[in-house]
């Protein structure tokens, strides 16, 4: 016989958050038999999570602005680091304003709640904490993109960002603890589950892992990253939350040893390891360097004796998490840095200067000039380019397959893989950064072959067959920077027009006039890829 052990499965020792108080109004302590209650009026959830969803959208933790800072002042980063720092210290300082959100993917909201049993609020929390989101995404310059079913095939923007995802939890006690996140499309995209077993629990087997598996993770979601390595998990699904909550810090003070119970804890001799694999991988701060990562969490977790699950994921230069908790003594939410002019140096890191192309040449001039240059080249665009995403390619390959042409437009200039978020009023353009490039690989041999995408423009790492394609028929796709979307719009985009599409709202298809916009040479006309050379 053995005793009864219990204790909670996440221990987090302490909370060091830094708070602010929204308000002392919405909470009532009252008396319920011998019981001491909390009431909350459900007016505290949507004040609470309107007040959170409009921070995270336009601020960053400080913690994560002094990282950024800490890659300008490494003298191992290489120039490709320190420019991408350079410009996501930029963007922040941009988007704190509150006006151009901090990247166009305003994401899925998303709320993970531990409510106290002797808190009471006579409603549903989960419709109050959506009005909150609601209001912010209705008020604010953010981007819908929610898309709901109709039927299996049949889909429709909600034109509200709703739903949200929100799972609130029970525990003791009269406080109400909160964690938002809005997550994009792109780091939730590179969130990985393998299923694993007993054999991969060994030093050699786990390095070798790692080191394949960190791959997957690419340069889509737009590093450098806060990496989540997570082993372990009593399901599938206990593994990739915990993946979740690791990467946005939440349990960045669990315990660092294991015992009886099954508590979960860090390793931190592994979290040093898989970081130094990380900086080898070459793969740095989107276009080769050091910096791949911030900082990495490995959580090590109970599992079923026939299981293993691995989970693998990321939290992205938009790095947008934040807590709130409602108490006897009010509503309050975590203090995000509101100067993050503070972190930019005085002068900007040296660079060699970038080539520059007219975008406004026939594209035959244009691919005429860019076969000059080699892979990693730095560019600045000036001129016309055409967006367009996923629903748009694929409604011009629905216009190839009935035998129609491909559009004028589609041939006669480059293509930004973006959706924009709400354009403020005065300005010609919201939020407007590159989307995951990957997306639209599969259209690219066919649209090149009718003279179309012939030269792309997104971010992130491609597959083989648009390498392929480029050398087939002499494309190009070129690099920008994921992450500072802010500062795009205010300082690279100078008229947005829509041209086709419109019913498609973000997705429509539009065409914009650049100027001065960075990209980088990552895949040629002679079948040479960036990532490859890794």
């Amino acid at each position: 016989m053995i005793d009864f052990i219990y204790q909670d499965p996440y221990p987090i020792l302490k909370d060091d958050t830094q708070y602010r108080k929204i308000t002392s109004d919405f909470v009532k302590v009252e008396q319920f038999g011998e019981r001491e209650v909390l009431t909350v009026d459900p007016k505290g959830l949507e004040l609470l999570a309107e007040e959170a969803l409009t921070d995270v959208s336009f601020m960053l933790r400080t913690t994560h602005l002094q990282k950024l800072r800490k890659i300008l002042d490494d003298p191992e980063a290489t120039d490709n680091d320190r420019f991408v720092a350079y410009n996501l210290l930029q963007n922040a300082s941009v988007a704190a304003e509150g006006q151009l959100p901090s990247c166009q993917d305003t994401g899925t909201a998303i709320v993970m709640a531990k409510k106290g049993e002797s808190i009471f609020t006579g409603v549903d929390d989960a419709e109050w904490l959506s009005r909150g989101i609601f209001n912010t995404y209705q008020k604010r310059n953010l981007r819908y993109s929610q898309i709901v079913p109709i039927s299996m095939f049949e889909e429709k923007n909600s034109g509200s960002n709703l739903p949200a995802q929100i799972d609130i939890y029970a525990k003791k006690g009269t406080s109400y603890e909160f964690l938002f996140m809005a997550k994009g499309g792109g780091s939730a995209n590179k969130t990985y589950l393998y299923q694993q077993t007993k054999s991969l629990l060994n030093d050699k087997s786990m390095d070798a892992f790692i080191r394949a598996k960190i791959k997957d993770l690419g340069t889509s979601a737009c590093p450098p990253y806060h990496l989540a390595l997570v082993i372990g998990g009593t399901s599938a699904e206990a593994n990739l939350s915990a993946v979740k909550k690791a990467s946005a810090g939440y349990y960045d003070h669990l315990p660092t040893t294991g015992n009886m119970a099954g508590q979960a804890f860090r390793d931190l001799e592994w979290e040093e390891k898989v970081q130094k694999i990380c900086q080898e991988s070459a793969i740095g701060a989107q276009f080769g360097g050091k910096y791949f990562t911030h900082d990495v969490r490995v959580i090590r977790l109970p599992r079923h004796a026939a299981s293993c699950p691995v989970g693998l994921g990321v939290s992205c230069s938009a790095d947008r998490n934040i807590k709130g908790k409602i108490t006897k003594d009010g509503i309050f939410v975590e203090q995000l840095e509101v100067n993050p002019k503070q972190f930019l140096p005085e002068t900007a890191p040296h660079l060699e200067a970038p080539v520059e192309i007219d975008l406004n040449m026939p594209m035959a001039d244009i691919l005429a000039k860019l076969t000059q240059y080699p892979i990693k080249t730095r560019l600045k665009l000036n001129g016309t380019v055409i967006v367009a995403r996923d629903i748009a390619h694929a409604k011009i390959k629905e216009l190839l397959e009935a035998g129609k042409p491909m559009p004028e437009y589609f041939k006669n200039h480059p293509v930004y893989y973006a959706g924009p978020a709400k354009t403020p009023e005065g300005m010609a353009s919201g939020s407007f950064g590159p989307t995951t490039a990957g997306r639209m690989d599969v259209y690219v041999d066919e649209f090149q072959k009718h003279g179309g995408s012939m030269i792309m423009l997104a971010k992130g790492n491609r597959t083989k067959q648009v390498t392929d394609a480029c050398n087939k028929y002499g494309g190009f796709y070129l690099g920008s920077i994921g992450g500072p979307a802010a500062i795009l719009a205010q300082d690279n985009i100078l008229k947005v027009e829509v041209v086709d599409f419109e019913e498609l709202g973000m997705e429509a298809v539009r065409k914009i006039t650049v100027k001065d916009f960075p990209a980088f040479i990552i895949t040629d006309d002679k079948g040479n890829d960036f990532f490859e050379n890794l």
